[in-house]
């Protein structure tokens, strides 16, 4: 599993996939990367720390992944990721959080911002189809107010490539995203061990109608692939 890569174009940063405690929800019906975990702190630690001794700080900017959401991962490596920060100077870090742990962002931007570092906080979306998001992906997501669903946060993911979505239900998703995130990253369903799979006609569609209109937007990560931002 590769666990460190650079994304050089939108919005360059460095990448790291750190191991955590495994994700706290855990029933999303597309989602096997919560497998990526292990209830053993001090190994964690000592593969990420590892993951982390590759940062080098080139774009100022590092994103944290780690197959769930930040608390998730042990406290001894949240204090190297400050490290890190501190020693390659990196100004903006980017965190990946389910609206589960929403509560726990204030305390985790104040801490790093004591640091010099601003946090980005990604979270899972995958649509704003209440319906289809709840019923279907079961996310979680009691809300129904897209401004409601992005106030904790800052950049959302979408999921596409389902049966049931259209294109125009994919247009209406990015441009809500687009509306009230800073930031949108499009991933389309891959085929894996979970229960829902791909629906290649979907996929046709947003590849042939919508890729095209989206893929030069510096606000929109587009994922063809769940490894083109070169982890996993």
């Amino acid at each position: 599993m590769i666990r460190y890569s650079v994304i050089e174009e939108k919005n360059p940063r460095e990448i790291v996939l750190l191991r955590g405690f495994g994700c706290s929800w855990g029933r999303c019906a597309f989602c096997d990367y919560h497998l990526d975990r292990s209830a053993d702190a001090a190994e964690n630690y000592a593969l990420n720390a590892g993951v982390l001794g590759q940062v080098t700080g080139q774009y100022g900017r590092l994103e944290v992944i780690n197959s769930g959401s930040f608390p998730e991962l042990d406290e001894k490596t949240i204090d190297r990721v400050e490290q890190v920060c501190r020693d390659k100077g990196i100004h903006t870090l980017h965190f990946e959080c389910h609206w589960l742990h929403r509560r726990a962002l204030p305390a985790l931007r104040e801490r790093f911002a004591k640091a010099g570092v601003q946090v980005k906080v990604k979270s899972g979306i995958e649509t704003f189809d209440w319906a289809f998001r709840e019923n279907v992906l079961h996310k979680g997501i009691g809300v129904r107010d897209p401004a409601e669903i992005a106030a904790p946060f800052d950049e959302c993911c979408l999921l596409f490539g389902l049966t049931g979505q259209t294109e125009d239900s994919m247009r209406q998703d990015i441009q809500t995203g687009l509306q009230y995130f800073e930031r949108v990253c499009v991933n389309l369903m891959v085929e894996n061990s979970a229960a829902l799979h791909p629906d290649w006609e979907v996929e046709r569609l947003f590849r042939k109608n919508i890729y095209p209109l989206y893929c030069d937007n510096p606000r929109v990560d587009i994922l063809l692939e769940n490894t083109d931002f070169g982890v996993g």
